[in-house]
């Protein structure tokens, strides 16, 4: 199956475009917080439980690997009484 080559051989024209393997088991890190910056503050305490609909709401935001690249992928909800 193909020819044997040397790594090396295949390092440079790879590294070049910018392609990279597959890194399976390890995470990219896509955030490094400031040290020195303050942390928000906790408005709600932890409780998400509201009295009725449309009285708080919640967020996330989180990057999805693709095959084209990094996703931001960006949700919001309204809590209420579980």
């Amino acid at each position: 199956m193909g020819a044997g080559v040397a790594r090396c051989t295949v390092e440079r024209p790879v590294r070049e475009p910018g392609l990279e393997g597959v890194i399976r088991g390890q995470c990219r890190r896509t955030t490094v917080p400031e040290p020195s910056a303050p942390w928000p503050p906790d408005l709600v305490g932890r409780d998400v439980t509201a009295s009725r609909p449309d009285r708080l709401w919640v967020a996330d935001m989180t990057y999805v690997r693709t095959w084209s690249g990094w996703c931001t992928w960006c949700s919001s909800w309204t809590c209420t009484r579980g």
